[in-house]
């Protein structure tokens, strides 16, 4: 299947307008591209769902704290529609920023409490950026499904949320995180790692299985089980940004660990920052 390539928000509507949407449900599948075996599984998962799948690839500018990362960020256009069509996507919808953002943008959406730690306390205004541009994709696409990867954990339920809130009428799916054989969280920006730093990688992952043993022999305290994966990653040469154990709902940090939680890290590996994280509790 080779799937269709479109640039404009016009000429994407007119394309869906086209779609019996009474016997036919559209997929979408927002990304920023530099596609990998894991957004192959949010896109094969939507296939399967829907008898039409979008998927977007903008490099959002907006939800980048520094230019420069937002300037680095790797742009792989062709492979990724080759790899939307071999997934099961009817289109692909890559527009420039000049379509995205045709003036300066003075609306934003904001999803309070859910952002205040993890990547948010790290990053400012990234959520923001975040949660407008996929409002914006949701009433381009009109969507009756929405499919994002669990590795991003705070944005899932940050769209969760905003989605519950503002009475959108769709579906949010969270598909689970793909791995290397490593246990290496599959993500974009593993191709900026050198072929040392990819084998110091999957220190991250086993920090958190360590931590998920700890919680399910009965470990209680958070603080107990946060000292010892910093310093079991930092003893593989990587500098945590954070690493918390926090309500799966909430995102709010636990005092004590007495249901399911979620464990998440971010830490920099050189100059490229990696996320992780595991859901676990005790006794599972």
């Amino acid at each position: 299947m080779t799937a269709r390539i479109i640039h404009t928000i016009k000429e994407l509507r007119d394309r869906l307008n086209a779609v019996p949407r009474a016997v036919v449900s559209v997929g979408l599948v927002p990304t920023m591209g530099a596609l990998h075996a894991g957004h192959r599984r949010l896109i094969e998962q939507s296939a399967r769902d829907n008898g039409c799948t979008v998927v977007s690839v903008y490099v959002n500018p907006i939800q980048f704290n520094a230019a420069g990362d937002y300037q680095s960020y790797p742009r792989a256009l062709a492979d990724d529609v080759r790899l939307c069509g071999e997934a099961g996507a009817a289109f692909v919808f890559a527009p420039s920023t000049e379509e995205m953002y045709p003036q300066p943008q003075r609306s934003f959406v904001e999803v309070e409490t859910l952002t205040d730690g993890l990547c948010g306390a790290f990053r400012p205004g990234h959520f923001r950026g975040v949660a407008t541009v996929v409002l914006k994709l949701f009433n381009i696409v009109e969507p009756d499904v929405a499919y994002f990867g669990e590795k991003d954990a705070q944005q899932l339920a940050v769209i969760r949320r905003m989605v519950a809130d503002l009475n959108l009428q769709l579906r949010v799916v969270g598909v689970p995180i793909a791995r290397e054989e490593d246990g290496l969280a599959m993500s974009s920006r593993n191709r900026h790692l050198s072929l040392d730093e990819r084998r110091i990688a999957p220190s991250i992952y086993q920090a958190l299985l360590r931590a998920q043993a700890r919680i399910a022999e009965g470990i209680s305290d958070p603080a107990q089980i946060t000292v010892e994966a910093i310093s079991q990653i930092e003893l593989h040469g990587l500098r945590v940004e954070y690493f918390e154990i926090v309500d799966v709902h909430s995102m709010q940090s636990v005092d004590r660990i007495a249901g399911p939680v979620l464990v998440a890290t971010a830490a920099w590996l050189g100059s490229t920052r990696l996320i992780d994280n595991i859901k676990c509790g005790p006794n599972s």
